[in-house]
Protein backbone atom coordinates (compact mmCIF):
# COMPACT_ATOMS: atom_id res chain seq x y z
CA UNK A 1 0.00 0.00 0.00
CA UNK A 2 2.76 2.44 -0.99
CA UNK A 3 1.57 6.03 -0.59
CA UNK A 4 -1.37 5.08 1.66
CA UNK A 5 -1.83 5.46 5.39
CA UNK A 6 -0.17 2.42 7.06
CA UNK A 7 -3.23 1.87 9.25
CA UNK A 8 -4.89 0.26 6.20
CA UNK A 9 -3.77 -3.33 5.59
CA UNK A 10 -4.88 -3.47 1.95
CA UNK A 11 -7.05 -1.64 -0.58
CA UNK A 12 -10.41 -3.13 0.51
CA UNK A 13 -9.53 -2.13 4.09
CA UNK A 14 -8.88 1.42 2.88
CA UNK A 15 -12.17 1.66 0.96
CA UNK A 16 -14.33 0.14 3.70
CA UNK A 17 -12.43 1.99 6.43
CA UNK A 18 -12.70 5.51 5.02
CA UNK A 19 -16.37 4.95 4.15
CA UNK A 20 -17.13 4.22 7.80
CA UNK A 21 -14.87 7.02 8.99
CA UNK A 22 -16.58 9.62 6.78
CA UNK A 23 -20.23 8.60 7.15
CA UNK A 24 -20.71 6.75 10.44
CA UNK A 25 -17.90 8.24 12.54
CA UNK A 26 -18.85 11.74 11.31
CA UNK A 27 -15.35 12.36 10.00
CA UNK A 28 -16.70 14.55 7.21
CA UNK A 29 -13.65 16.80 7.51
CA UNK A 30 -11.46 13.83 6.52
CA UNK A 31 -12.81 14.31 2.99
CA UNK A 32 -10.20 17.07 2.74
CA UNK A 33 -7.64 14.30 3.23
CA UNK A 34 -9.24 11.38 1.40
CA UNK A 35 -10.79 13.16 -1.62
CA UNK A 36 -8.97 15.21 -4.23
CA UNK A 37 -9.74 18.93 -4.47
CA UNK A 38 -10.99 18.56 -8.07
CA UNK A 39 -12.61 15.15 -7.75
CA UNK A 40 -15.33 14.27 -10.26
CA UNK A 41 -18.25 12.31 -8.77
CA UNK A 42 -20.72 11.04 -11.33
CA UNK A 43 -24.06 9.60 -10.33
CA UNK A 44 -26.99 8.99 -12.67
CA UNK A 45 -28.66 12.02 -11.07
CA UNK A 46 -25.87 14.56 -11.61
CA UNK A 47 -22.18 15.36 -12.00
CA UNK A 48 -20.53 16.90 -8.94
CA UNK A 49 -17.11 18.51 -9.31
CA UNK A 50 -14.84 19.44 -6.44
CA UNK A 51 -14.38 18.23 -2.89
CA UNK A 52 -16.23 21.17 -1.37
CA UNK A 53 -19.40 20.20 -3.25
CA UNK A 54 -18.96 16.57 -2.15
CA UNK A 55 -18.72 17.70 1.47
CA UNK A 56 -21.91 19.74 1.09
CA UNK A 57 -23.79 16.80 -0.43
CA UNK A 58 -22.53 14.47 2.31
CA UNK A 59 -23.74 16.80 5.06
CA UNK A 60 -27.13 17.19 3.38
CA UNK A 61 -27.57 13.41 3.21
CA UNK A 62 -26.59 12.94 6.87
CA UNK A 63 -28.94 15.75 7.91
CA UNK A 64 -31.83 13.90 6.25
CA UNK A 65 -30.70 10.39 7.33
CA UNK A 66 -28.80 10.92 10.61
CA UNK A 67 -28.49 7.22 11.54
CA UNK A 68 -27.23 6.05 8.14
CA UNK A 69 -24.98 2.98 8.10
CA UNK A 70 -22.94 1.69 5.15
CA UNK A 71 -22.12 -2.00 5.36
CA UNK A 72 -19.42 -3.07 2.90
CA UNK A 73 -20.34 -6.38 1.24
CA UNK A 74 -17.41 -6.56 -1.16
CA UNK A 75 -14.63 -4.60 -2.84
CA UNK A 76 -13.64 -5.86 -6.29
CA UNK A 77 -10.54 -3.99 -7.45
CA UNK A 78 -7.74 -3.65 -9.95
CA UNK A 79 -4.47 -1.74 -10.32
CA UNK A 80 -1.48 -1.11 -8.05
CA UNK A 81 -0.75 1.44 -5.31
CA UNK A 82 2.03 2.92 -7.43
CA UNK A 83 -0.10 3.46 -10.54
CA UNK A 84 -3.49 3.87 -8.86
CA UNK A 85 -6.28 1.44 -7.99
CA UNK A 86 -9.95 1.24 -8.95
CA UNK A 87 -12.37 -0.22 -6.42
CA UNK A 88 -15.89 -1.39 -7.15
CA UNK A 89 -17.46 -1.24 -3.70
CA UNK A 90 -20.79 -2.93 -2.99
CA UNK A 91 -22.63 -1.59 0.04
CA UNK A 92 -25.85 -2.26 1.91
CA UNK A 93 -27.08 0.97 3.48
CA UNK A 94 -29.60 1.28 6.28
CA UNK A 95 -31.11 4.62 7.30
CA UNK A 96 -34.16 6.32 8.74
CA UNK A 97 -35.76 9.14 6.74
CA UNK A 98 -35.87 11.30 9.86
CA UNK A 99 -35.78 14.85 8.50
CA UNK A 100 -36.94 16.83 5.48
CA UNK A 101 -34.56 17.07 2.54
CA UNK A 102 -33.98 16.00 -1.04
CA UNK A 103 -36.54 13.20 -0.68
CA UNK A 104 -39.22 15.58 0.57
CA UNK A 105 -41.01 15.69 3.90
CA UNK A 106 -39.62 13.25 6.45
CA UNK A 107 -41.53 9.97 6.43
CA UNK A 108 -39.88 8.24 9.39
CA UNK A 109 -39.48 5.18 7.19
CA UNK A 110 -36.66 2.69 7.85
CA UNK A 111 -34.77 2.13 4.61
CA UNK A 112 -32.60 -0.70 3.32
CA UNK A 113 -30.93 -0.45 -0.08
CA UNK A 114 -27.76 -1.15 -2.03
CA UNK A 115 -25.08 1.13 -3.44
CA UNK A 116 -22.37 0.37 -5.99
CA UNK A 117 -19.45 2.79 -6.23
CA UNK A 118 -16.37 2.73 -8.45
CA UNK A 119 -13.55 4.85 -6.99
CA UNK A 120 -10.03 5.54 -8.26
CA UNK A 121 -7.44 6.12 -5.54
CA UNK A 122 -3.74 6.95 -5.50
CA UNK A 123 -1.53 8.35 -2.72
CA UNK A 124 -4.23 7.90 -0.07
CA UNK A 125 -6.75 9.97 -2.03
CA UNK A 126 -9.78 9.31 -4.23
CA UNK A 127 -9.86 11.54 -7.31
CA UNK A 128 -12.48 9.97 -9.60
CA UNK A 129 -15.81 8.27 -8.79
CA UNK A 130 -18.90 6.65 -10.33
CA UNK A 131 -21.71 6.21 -7.77
CA UNK A 132 -25.06 4.44 -8.12
CA UNK A 133 -27.61 4.29 -5.32
CA UNK A 134 -30.69 2.12 -5.69
CA UNK A 135 -33.00 5.11 -5.92
CA UNK A 136 -35.87 2.86 -6.99
CA UNK A 137 -35.65 0.97 -3.69
CA UNK A 138 -35.28 4.18 -1.67
CA UNK A 139 -38.31 6.00 -3.03
CA UNK A 140 -40.56 2.92 -3.06
CA UNK A 141 -39.89 2.43 0.66
CA UNK A 142 -41.02 6.04 1.15
CA UNK A 143 -44.28 5.40 -0.69
CA UNK A 144 -43.35 6.79 -4.13
CA UNK A 145 -43.16 5.17 -7.54
CA UNK A 146 -39.95 6.19 -9.37
CA UNK A 147 -41.80 8.05 -12.14
CA UNK A 148 -43.88 10.09 -9.69
CA UNK A 149 -40.82 10.86 -7.59
CA UNK A 150 -38.92 12.09 -10.68
CA UNK A 151 -41.82 14.37 -11.66
CA UNK A 152 -42.05 15.78 -8.13
CA UNK A 153 -38.28 16.32 -8.01
CA UNK A 154 -38.34 18.27 -11.27
CA UNK A 155 -41.02 20.54 -9.82
CA UNK A 156 -39.18 21.01 -6.49
CA UNK A 157 -35.96 21.87 -8.33
CA UNK A 158 -37.65 24.68 -10.24
CA UNK A 159 -39.05 23.01 -13.32
CA UNK A 160 -37.49 21.54 -16.48
CA UNK A 161 -35.40 24.64 -17.25
CA UNK A 162 -33.85 24.94 -13.79
CA UNK A 163 -33.69 21.42 -12.38
CA UNK A 164 -30.50 19.42 -11.91
CA UNK A 165 -29.71 17.59 -15.15
CA UNK A 166 -29.12 13.82 -15.02
CA UNK A 167 -25.81 12.39 -16.20
CA UNK A 168 -25.44 12.06 -19.98
CA UNK A 169 -22.40 11.93 -22.28
CA UNK A 170 -23.03 15.60 -23.03
CA UNK A 171 -22.47 16.76 -19.43
CA UNK A 172 -20.02 14.09 -18.26
CA UNK A 173 -16.58 15.34 -17.24
CA UNK A 174 -13.38 13.43 -17.91
CA UNK A 175 -11.45 12.73 -14.74
CA UNK A 176 -7.89 11.57 -14.15
CA UNK A 177 -8.62 7.84 -14.32
CA UNK A 178 -8.19 6.42 -17.83
CA UNK A 179 -7.95 2.70 -17.00
CA UNK A 180 -10.26 -0.03 -18.26
CA UNK A 181 -9.71 -2.61 -15.50
CA UNK A 182 -7.75 -5.82 -15.84
CA UNK A 183 -7.58 -8.91 -18.06
CA UNK A 184 -8.56 -11.49 -15.44
CA UNK A 185 -10.57 -14.39 -16.86
CA UNK A 186 -13.61 -13.82 -14.60
CA UNK A 187 -14.08 -10.25 -15.74
CA UNK A 188 -13.78 -11.41 -19.33
CA UNK A 189 -16.28 -14.20 -18.71
CA UNK A 190 -18.84 -11.85 -17.17
CA UNK A 191 -18.27 -9.17 -19.80
CA UNK A 192 -18.97 -11.79 -22.46
CA UNK A 193 -22.20 -12.86 -20.73
CA UNK A 194 -23.55 -9.31 -20.55
CA UNK A 195 -22.52 -8.58 -24.12
CA UNK A 196 -24.36 -11.67 -25.36
CA UNK A 197 -27.49 -10.77 -23.38
CA UNK A 198 -27.48 -7.24 -24.77
CA UNK A 199 -27.02 -8.77 -28.23
CA UNK A 200 -30.33 -10.65 -27.72
CA UNK A 201 -28.70 -14.03 -27.03
CA UNK A 202 -30.97 -14.71 -24.06
CA UNK A 203 -30.16 -18.43 -24.25
CA UNK A 204 -26.85 -17.56 -22.61
CA UNK A 205 -28.76 -17.27 -19.32
CA UNK A 206 -29.41 -21.01 -19.11
CA UNK A 207 -25.91 -21.76 -20.40
CA UNK A 208 -23.96 -19.50 -18.03
CA UNK A 209 -26.07 -18.87 -14.92
CA UNK A 210 -26.62 -21.45 -12.21
CA UNK A 211 -30.16 -22.77 -12.17
CA UNK A 212 -30.44 -21.57 -8.55
CA UNK A 213 -28.78 -18.19 -9.19
CA UNK A 214 -29.60 -15.44 -6.67
CA UNK A 215 -30.16 -12.01 -8.19
CA UNK A 216 -30.30 -8.50 -6.67
CA UNK A 217 -31.70 -5.90 -9.07
CA UNK A 218 -32.88 -2.24 -9.01
CA UNK A 219 -35.84 -1.53 -6.77
CA UNK A 220 -34.46 -3.84 -4.08
CA UNK A 221 -35.75 -6.82 -6.04
CA UNK A 222 -34.33 -10.21 -5.00
CA UNK A 223 -34.84 -13.12 -7.38
CA UNK A 224 -33.87 -16.75 -7.80
CA UNK A 225 -33.45 -18.85 -10.90
CA UNK A 226 -33.17 -18.29 -14.63
CA UNK A 227 -36.60 -16.65 -14.87
CA UNK A 228 -35.57 -13.72 -12.65
CA UNK A 229 -32.48 -13.08 -14.79
CA UNK A 230 -34.44 -13.28 -18.03
CA UNK A 231 -37.22 -11.00 -16.77
CA UNK A 232 -34.81 -8.28 -15.65
CA UNK A 233 -32.43 -8.15 -18.62
CA UNK A 234 -35.20 -8.76 -21.18
CA UNK A 235 -37.29 -5.93 -19.73
CA UNK A 236 -34.38 -3.50 -19.84
CA UNK A 237 -33.23 -4.38 -23.33
CA UNK A 238 -36.78 -4.48 -24.71
CA UNK A 239 -37.33 -0.87 -23.59
CA UNK A 240 -34.20 0.30 -25.44
CA UNK A 241 -33.82 -2.24 -28.26
CA UNK A 242 -31.54 -0.13 -30.47
CA UNK A 243 -29.52 1.56 -27.69
CA UNK A 244 -25.75 1.15 -27.70
CA UNK A 245 -24.44 -1.11 -24.92
CA UNK A 246 -20.86 -0.45 -23.86
CA UNK A 247 -18.61 -2.03 -21.26
CA UNK A 248 -16.83 0.95 -19.71
CA UNK A 249 -14.75 -0.90 -17.12
CA UNK A 250 -14.11 -4.59 -16.39
CA UNK A 251 -12.47 -6.28 -13.39
CA UNK A 252 -12.04 -9.93 -12.45
CA UNK A 253 -10.63 -11.19 -9.15
CA UNK A 254 -9.27 -14.44 -7.70
CA UNK A 255 -8.72 -13.87 -3.99
CA UNK A 256 -7.96 -16.32 -1.16
CA UNK A 257 -11.05 -17.44 0.75
CA UNK A 258 -13.35 -15.73 -1.77
CA UNK A 259 -15.20 -17.09 -4.78
CA UNK A 260 -14.14 -15.84 -8.24
CA UNK A 261 -15.78 -12.44 -8.82
CA UNK A 262 -16.23 -9.80 -11.48
CA UNK A 263 -17.28 -6.14 -11.58
CA UNK A 264 -18.50 -4.48 -14.78
CA UNK A 265 -19.38 -0.81 -15.23
CA UNK A 266 -21.50 -0.41 -18.34
CA UNK A 267 -23.69 2.05 -20.17
CA UNK A 268 -26.78 1.87 -22.36
CA UNK A 269 -27.43 4.91 -24.54
CA UNK A 270 -30.26 5.33 -27.00
CA UNK A 271 -33.96 5.96 -27.50
CA UNK A 272 -36.85 4.54 -25.54
CA UNK A 273 -38.60 2.91 -28.49
CA UNK A 274 -39.76 -0.41 -27.09
CA UNK A 275 -42.27 -1.87 -24.67
CA UNK A 276 -40.39 -3.12 -21.65
CA UNK A 277 -39.41 -2.08 -18.13
CA UNK A 278 -40.41 1.57 -18.69
CA UNK A 279 -43.87 1.20 -20.16
CA UNK A 280 -45.22 3.07 -23.18
CA UNK A 281 -42.38 3.97 -25.59
CA UNK A 282 -41.67 7.70 -25.43
CA UNK A 283 -38.93 8.05 -28.03
CA UNK A 284 -36.84 9.91 -25.45
CA UNK A 285 -33.07 9.62 -25.63
CA UNK A 286 -31.84 8.04 -22.41
CA UNK A 287 -28.41 7.38 -20.93
CA UNK A 288 -28.19 4.61 -18.33
CA UNK A 289 -25.09 4.11 -16.19
CA UNK A 290 -25.00 0.66 -14.63
CA UNK A 291 -22.68 -1.38 -12.43
CA UNK A 292 -22.91 -5.16 -12.07
CA UNK A 293 -21.13 -7.63 -9.80
CA UNK A 294 -21.04 -11.38 -10.32
CA UNK A 295 -19.89 -14.32 -8.22
CA UNK A 296 -18.97 -17.63 -9.86
CA UNK A 297 -18.74 -21.14 -8.49
CA UNK A 298 -18.96 -24.85 -9.16
CA UNK A 299 -21.59 -26.86 -7.31
CA UNK A 300 -21.44 -29.77 -9.75
CA UNK A 301 -17.91 -30.76 -10.72
CA UNK A 302 -16.85 -29.28 -14.06
CA UNK A 303 -19.87 -26.96 -14.29
CA UNK A 304 -18.72 -23.44 -13.44
CA UNK A 305 -21.63 -21.01 -13.42
CA UNK A 306 -22.67 -17.53 -12.33
CA UNK A 307 -24.21 -18.05 -8.89
CA UNK A 308 -24.97 -14.52 -7.64
CA UNK A 309 -25.53 -11.32 -9.61
CA UNK A 310 -25.92 -7.74 -8.35
CA UNK A 311 -26.90 -4.96 -10.77
CA UNK A 312 -27.84 -1.35 -10.15
CA UNK A 313 -28.96 1.59 -12.21
CA UNK A 314 -31.11 4.54 -11.14
CA UNK A 315 -34.72 4.15 -12.28
CA UNK A 316 -35.62 7.67 -11.12
CA UNK A 317 -32.97 9.23 -13.36
CA UNK A 318 -34.24 7.26 -16.35
CA UNK A 319 -37.74 8.63 -15.70
CA UNK A 320 -36.37 12.14 -15.15
CA UNK A 321 -34.69 12.09 -18.56
CA UNK A 322 -37.90 10.94 -20.22
CA UNK A 323 -40.05 13.50 -18.38
CA UNK A 324 -37.66 16.32 -19.30
CA UNK A 325 -38.12 15.35 -22.94
CA UNK A 326 -41.88 15.65 -22.77
CA UNK A 327 -43.12 12.26 -21.64
CA UNK A 328 -46.59 12.69 -20.13
CA UNK A 329 -46.48 13.09 -16.36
Amino acid sequence: MQGFDPKFSDFPDYIIGITKEIWEDRGIATLHQYYGDEIVVRSPASVVIGNQNVIGATMATLAEFPDRELLGEDVIWSGTPEEGMLSSHRIISTATHARDGMYGTATGRKLHYRILADCHAINNQINDEWLIRDQGAIVRQMGWEPRAYAADLIAREGGPENCVQPLTPANDVEGPYKGRGNDNEWGARYGGILTRIMGADMATIERDYDRAVQTEYPGGVTGHGWGAVDQFWMGLRAAFPAAEFRIEHQIGRDDPNMCPRAAIRWSLHGKHTGWGAFGVPTGAEVYILGISHAEFGEVIGGQVSLRREFTLFDETSVWKQMLLQGAAQ
